[in-house]
């Protein structure tokens, strides 16, 4: 928010009457066509200008200067000391507490020919005040964190030696009522975006405004341009707008010369032009297929280019009709994440490679929609989503008011007058920065706040800078929390059930869920035992958008959130809300990335089957603009690969059929995204399951001693506890494979987050630890039963734990099987457990891990700890934190290590057919089973322990709701049966 103002005095000349009427009348007429809003007036505000960065200017052969790069700064009365621009303070080291001020400085010097022009400074982001100064005299005073803003230097600058000052304050009024630096849980100061000096002519633009509007059968478009020129009076009859449109290929679409002598004043006395043009058949911007033209803005005198700005536009119309939103006539469906700007080293400053790398990131994972939480996006990250194709909704930066998650609120009154400049220039700034961006389809007045006649105002103001948009507001639109009656365009609803969906049928408005199906983060120390946990998030995503898609009134959704909000910081600690998101800070795919790209799908394939020699897909095609006649469509049959046609219409569904001369063995179906990156692809093996087998039949024996049981299959020997009924070893010649087990454990659920005091959640910190798990203590064994016969020993035993009473029973086959089973009942223990099922415990030497399962998807990435078939290596390491510390890891996310081994060894595989533990010598053990068990191994007191887990759930997560929490059981006073199946080789 710009605090200085500049005022503009008449002289006080005597006019004759006849011309001072002539005048008058030309003063009202410019008065009603420009004047300024009630809001501003009650306000005292002013729409600021931020001019449209210049490509050309007459006679100048550099428009644009950077200014990034190395500063001086100094904190606390301290001597200057170097610092990166742009960039964090306290990421560099630097801590600006609350009421002190970091001063900034540095030379500039300017080409000779920018003089006599008007020169201009503009800072992208500064965070969160600024008193700009040149050469000692205050140029312009700045409040807000994440907008642009600029000032004019021209009457303050010299021939060379110009010292720029800015002065930065952090926690002011603006981060509180942004809540950014409490929610980064660091203090987030500083020059956090790029800085320009830019160059205009006397007579400039300082503004263009862009609209398309199409006819109703959306063939033809009209293209307004409302262009605002800071015009010196004696130039206006010689002056001239030209616009030309060129389209992607280079052609011109169009081309206008205006003249400025019928233009129209605001009530800045700035010169109007607003024009409509008539644009025939343009190709239309969309997610699907993000075409863009590219406008150019001349100012021209007397036949000479004064002043050319360059923009891409989008022809694209956002509407509402009857409870949904259209897009170019197309009703759509937002299916994204929730974006913060962030790096672990970097914070909330970020360079431009990673702003482009991030919307690439999240297209390719078949998102269409970003949520830019909780403040306005970079120039760079907008103009990646208006090439790449995603829609944005741009929030102002503005959040919990009235909110618990902001203590403040307990003390200030949300409905106080003296908050709606603030709360009215954050929504301001952000239209006037990111309006030319087609990808922006909503502004957001703020997050998670309740609404207020304060709310209303702002409300009306946004819709009269920009009609062209919707608005949406996020708080509850239904239910006693935090709704107290928005009426933003778009209603909201944050962390619905699975039942959200179908109550928004109810709705008069089209619904988003702004923030749903939050990732597991707050089980911290859960996650860093089992990263498994993330795995088992990804089909409860498919089951809760498919939920929001069979709804009309469901606008759609953004996941919370989109990146791991984590903060290296220079002193050692790590803080931040932690690792919410499907990409790690360092913008590695996590387990979920997978899943949102598998739930996000354009396309699916509802069920496969034969017809004679041709295999019949059953496909939705889920595209809101894209007919599957306009993407590549790849059948790999048995190896060899083959183009398929089809004619599928956006959200229609058809079958696919695919012919082949020989009998199909496997099927891999890829559907490439017109945008050139594989949208989906799954995999068929039709061919029968092979079944592991022991080669050779074992002899069967056993014998008795006075504490124990040794069962002989083979080379295999077991040994059984006469006391508690427990295997204590099994061995293989004179080899031990398994030091105890199998024995019944019980994991139970664990949402512990840390410890760390806070307000809101921000617990992240490096010093958690993952959890150890013990099986049951059985604390005596009666009735052993033993029947042997020539193919089986099968042993019974009663057995008393410390929780309760069970049955053990053991077959020892003479095909090479063992199986264990267990009934538990008569359990005192009030208990929800995460996972139960038996454990064994292993020589660490036992460190290689491979697996084959029945995934919730026929097809994973290789790196995906949750493939179908795959192996892990043990590769345990000491850590001293939740991850190093301040160091990029250059690994797949799936070989992360902590003491417990890699992310990929100690995750559950869950749905597993089989799973063996080998060590070095070519020992190895497998666990055989049918799809309905999972297999976790760890490394615990340097021993590998494996669980076969009968019952697993989704984590204990508290964020969850349903569909993630279903399946949570408590298992006092219930009865558990399992087993397990074993070979030995």
């Amino acid at each position: 928010m710009k605090t200085n103002k500049g005022y503009h005095k008449l002289s006080n000349h005597k006019i004759p009457l006849i011309l001072y009427v002539f005048l008058l009348l030309i003063i009202t007429k410019v008065k009603s066509q420009g004047h300024q809003h009630p809001i501003l007036q009650e306000t005292e505000l002013e729409v600021p200008r931020l001019s449209p960065i210049p490509t050309e200017v007459q006679n100048i052969k550099t428009p644009v200067i950077s200014l990034n790069g190395t500063w001086q700064v100094a904190l606390n009365n301290n001597s200057p000391i170097p610092v990166e621009v742009p960039g964090e303070l306290v990421m560099q080291g630097h801590e600006l507490n609350i009421g002190e001020t970091a001063y900034y400085q540095r030379n500039i010097e300017i080409p000779k020919e920018w003089r006599n022009k008007r020169i201009f400074i503009k800072f992208d982001a500064v965070s969160s005040h600024a008193l700009v100064k040149l050469n000692g005299i205050p140029i312009v005073e700045h409040e807000g964190s994440f907008v642009p803003f600029e000032a004019e230097l021209t009457n303050q600058i010299k021939a060379n030696n110009n010292l720029l000052e800015v002065a930065v304050r952090a926690n002011t009024i603006s981060d509180v009522l942004g809540c950014t630096s409490q929610y980064a849980a660091h203090t987030v100061a500083g020059i956090l975006r790029k800085v320009r000096l830019f160059v205009l002519p006397e007579s400039n633009i300082s503004d263009i405004t862009i609209t398309t509007t199409f006819d109703k059968k959306f063939q033809n478009s009209k293209l307004q341009i409302k262009t605002k020129i800071d015009l010196l009076d004696t130039d206006i009859p010689d002056m001239q707008l030209r616009y030309t449109l060129i389209d992607a290929k280079g052609k011109q679409k169009l081309h206008k010369r205006l003249s400025l002598e019928s233009t129209s004043k605001d009530h800045k006395n700035h010169t109007i032009s607003d024009v409509i043009f008539e644009v025939n058949n343009p190709k239309h911007w969309n997610p699907e297929n993000p075409y863009l033209y590219q406008l150019q803005t001349e100012l021209v005198k007397n036949g000479e280019i004064l002043q050319k700005n360059v923009q891409n536009i989008g022809f694209r119309q956002v509407d509402i009709k009857k409870g949904e939103v259209f897009v170019n006539g197309h009703p759509i469906k937002l299916h994204g994440v929730n974006r913060h700007a962030v790096h672990p080293l970097t914070g909330r400053s970020l360079t431009p490679e990673l702003e482009r790398l991030d919307a690439k990131l999240f297209k390719e994972a078949n998102c269409n929609y970003i949520r830019t939480s909780h403040y306005p996006p970079s120039e760079e990250f907008l103009d990646a989503a208006d090439r790449l194709g995603l829609f944005v909704e741009s929030e102002a930066s503005l959040t919990w008011i009235q909110h618990h998650a902001s203590p403040i609120w307990g003390h200030w009154n949300y409905q106080d007058e003296k908050f709606l400049p603030y709360m009215l220039m954050a929504n301001i700034e952000n239209i006037q920065a990111n309006k030319k961006h087609p990808s922006i389809i909503l502004w957001s007045l703020a997050n998670e706040s309740r609404w207020s006649p304060l709310w209303d105002k702002v409300k009306q103001f946004v819709k009269f800078m920009d009609p062209s948009r919707p608005n949406a507001f996020h708080d509850q639109c239904w239910g006693g929390f935090n709704n107290a009656g928005s009426t933003a365009d778009i209603a909201n609803y944050h962390y619905p059930g699975i039942n959200g969906p179908a109550a928004t049928d109810t709705m008069s408005r089209p619904t988003l869920f702004g923030e749903y199906a939050h990732l597991s983060t707050y089980n911290r120390r859960e996650l860093l035992t089992d990263p498994g946990v993330r795995d088992a998030y990804n089909q409860p995503l498919v089951t809760f958008y498919d939920s929001i898609y069979a709804h009309r009134n469901n606008l759609g959704g953004a996941i919370w959130s989109g990146i791991d909000d984590t903060f290296h910081l220079p002193n050692g600690k790590i803080v931040g809300y932690g690792p919410w998101g499907p990409l790690d800070g360092w913008r590695r795919p996590k387990p979920e990335y997978f899943g949102v790209k598998k739930a996000y799908s354009p396309i699916r394939i509802i069920n496969k089957g034969f017809s004679g020699e041709k295999v019949q897909l059953h496909v939705e095609n889920r595209y809101d603009f894209t007919s599957l006649e306009d993407i590549k469509i790849i059948a790999e049959i048995n190896g060899k690969k083959h183009q398929i046609k089809s004619k599928i219409r956006p959200r229609k569904k058809g079958v696919i059929t695919i012919p082949s001369k020989t009998k199909v063995k496997t099927l891999k179906m890829t559907f490439y995204d017109p945008l050139g990156f594989i949208a989906e692809e799954e995999y068929y093996d039709f061919r029968e399951e092979v079944v592991i087998e022991n080669p050779k039949k074992k002899t069967l024996s056993y014998e008795e001693n006075q504490d124990s049981y040794l069962m002989r299959q083979g080379e295999i020997r077991y040994r059984v506890s006469k006391l508690t009924g427990a295997i204590n070893s099994i061995a293989k010649d004179d080899q031990t494979i398994i030091k105890e087990g199998p024995l019944f454990s019980v994991v139970p659920m664990n949402s512990e987050d840390g410890g760390k005091n806070n307000i809101a959640g921000e617990t992240y910190q490096r010093n958690i630890s993952p959890l150890q798990n013990f099986p049951w203590f059985i604390k005596f064994a009666t009735n052993f039963d033993i029947q042997k016969s020539e193919e089986e020993i099968k042993m019974v035993i009663d057995v008393t734990f410390k929780e309760g009473k069970g049955v053990l029973e053991y077959t020892f086959d003479s095909k090479g099987y063992f199986n264990a089973r267990y009934t538990i009942s008569e359990i005192s223990k009030q208990e929800s457990p995460y996972q139960y099922g038996l454990v064994m415990i292993l020589p660490k030497s036992f460190d290689r891990l491979a697996w084959k399962r029945k995934g919730d998807f026929t097809l994973y990435p290789d790196d995906h700890i949750g493939r179908n078939k795959g192996t892990a290596q043990l590769n345990a390491v000491s850590t001293s934190g939740v991850a190093p510390w301040g160091i990029k890891p250059l690994h797949s996310w799936k070989e992360d290590a902590n003491e417990l081994g890699s992310n990929d060894f100690r995750s559950t595989k869950r749905n597993i057919l089989y799973a063996s533990l080998s060590n070095e010598k070519g020992s190895k053990v497998t666990v055989l089973s049918k799809g309905d068990q999972s297999s976790r191994t760890w490394l615990q007191e340097e021993h590998i322990h494996w669980l076969i887990a009968d019952y697993s759930n989704n984590g204990s997560e508290p964020f969850y709701g349903t569909p993630h929490s279903e399946g949570r059981i408590s298992i006092k006073d219930k009865v558990l049966r399992g087993e397990i199946t074993l070979m030995f080789e």
